[in-house]
């Protein structure tokens, strides 16, 4: 991605790089990059005594979800442990799952530490199976999950490193999830 960013600032710097080809590549590299970060924090590793900077996880999660159906409001407001970080990463890549037609997403810290997330959608898509593994870890042996779906077992552990449990409810076009 770097090098593909690189290359289009030495174009633009030629003075041969305006258009809408510019800058849609321009468009798609910062998009990738947004990705990358997001998927550092949320599947990278998280060590005890690391911190983010709440800089940097508004400003990921924005990036993130630029121009995603799915609109998210980051309401911690303050720096968090990079654990706790990388459990609500996790969090909002379960809820996007959800909302395939997309929707809003609040998610952050209640008084007590807890992570709060309430999502708002039309036609919300919670697969009972995939779901199912915020509570026990696995998937049914007849139903394994998809490739796609690996930010559900990764949550449960994140949660589970942090000595918390997940929960969610559906109602509707609304779903929540906290940690306990």
């Amino acid at each position: 991605m770097g090098a593909i960013g690189n290359g289009v600032e030495l174009l633009e710097m030629t003075g041969k790089a305006d258009g809408p080809e510019v800058d849609l590549i321009r468009d798609a590299v910062r998009a990738a990059e947004a990705r990358i970060r997001l998927f550092r924090l949320a599947f990278g590793g998280a060590s005890s005594g690391q911190v983010t900077s709440l800089r940097e996880a508004k400003t990921v999660v924005e990036g993130y979800f630029h121009q995603s159906r799915v609109a998210v409001v980051w309401m911690a407001n303050s720096d968090r442990s990079r654990q706790e970080t990388k459990m609500a990463l996790l969090m909002l890549l379960c809820a996007e799952t959800a909302l395939p037609m997309g929707g809003t997403v609040r998610i952050g810290p209640d008084p007590t530490g807890h992570w709060q997330l309430e999502a708002t959608g039309p036609r919300l898509n919670m697969v009972d199976a995939v779901w199912d593994v915020l509570r026990t870890g696995t998937a049914p042996p007849d139903e394994p999950l998809r490739p796609a779906d690996v930010q559900f077992p990764m949550l449960f552990q994140a949660a589970q490193s942090l000595g918390l449990t997940l929960n969610y409810v559906a109602d509707g076009e609304t779903f929540r999830m906290s940690t306990a």
